[in-house]
């Protein structure tokens, strides 16, 4: 067949699902199928984007290219099911968490005010006619096809995506937990590393990934004294992950309410306990 996989790309952000879109499409060529990744650009700041990026979805006629006929769609994140097709598919990766589970809260940008509401109320909207349009569907975990039953009345049983990396095993238990997340606020990096000054001096703690919080949790660290036992190390690459993986002595791994949490089953992969926290959702 000749597939699409649908993807909302948040421009200058690479995370697990950007993983999982790349590994579908390369599953699906390894099975002889023809895969390619469509992707449109996603803002939600302020919050009247996310209905431009669902029109624009909308709009597009995905049945043929150039007389290349399209035989499926694959639909992924908000708002990829609003487009058009006779065969639209879904694996949910999540919907847009700030119009449900995290509306109210400060991880939202929804306010009270009228103009919001109507935004929001739309998008719900939205998502009970896409996702409805969706046959087959699925969600990657427990998590996330709660939610949309939650919230939408739609089912969609669980389809757990496969690791994403080679290689992992338990080779060391060296004196320092990794934490391997984006740095943002949904993803409670900064719970750690306030913790750090309480932790035994000889255990280290490795901090991968890049985000808005970056900056702040350095100086942090700098605060209480103990920057010289946090190392911030930004993007690794592939191969120095797993090493990270197989040879440290825990994964943090603590989200509010995670879909399903890539961090969390590598490092059980590589034999590792993975420390989180009972609201930690897919993990």
């Amino acid at each position: 067949m000749n597939v699409l996989i649908l993807h909302s790309q948040v421009p200058f952000v690479t995370g697990g699902a950007e993983v999982l879109v790349a590994g579908l499409a390369r599953a699906l060529r390894q099975r002889g199928h023809t895969a390619d990744v469509v992707a449109l650009p996603l803002a939600w700041n302020p919050v009247g984007g996310l209905l431009t990026t669902a029109l624009a979805w909308r709009l597009l006629d995905l049945t043929t290219f150039n007389d290349t006929r399209v035989d499926l769609v694959i639909c992924t994140k908000y708002p990829t099911w609003a487009a058009r097709h006779p065969r639209k598919a879904l694996w949910l990766i999540h919907q847009h968490r700030q119009a449900y589970d995290l509306h109210g809260t400060h991880l939202s940008d929804f306010g009270p005010d009228a103009g919001d509401r109507e935004v929001r109320e739309r998008l719900v909207a939205l998502d009970q006619i896409g996702i409805g349009e969706c046959a087959p569907r699925f969600a990657i975990s427990l998590n996330v096809s709660a939610r949309l039953k939650r919230y939408n009345g739609l089912d969609a049983p669980a389809l757990y995506p496969p690791l994403p990396r080679d290689g992992l095993c338990d080779e060391a238990s060296e004196p320092y937990v990794l934490s391997a997340a984006r740095l943002d606020a949904a993803k409670r990096v900064g719970p750690l590393v306030d913790a750090w000054r309480h932790v035994d001096a000889r255990l280290r703690l490795i901090v991968v990934g890049e985000g808005p919080e970056r900056h702040a949790l350095e100086r942090a660290a700098q605060r209480d004294g103990i920057s010289e036992r946090v190392s911030f190390r930004g993007r690794v690459d592939d191969a120095e992950l797993t090493r990270l993986y197989n040879r440290c002595r825990a994964v943090y791994y603590a989200p509010v309410d995670e879909d399903y949490g890539y961090s969390a089953v590598e490092a059980l992969a590589a034999g590792k306990p993975v420390v989180t926290a009972p609201d930690s959702g897919g993990v």
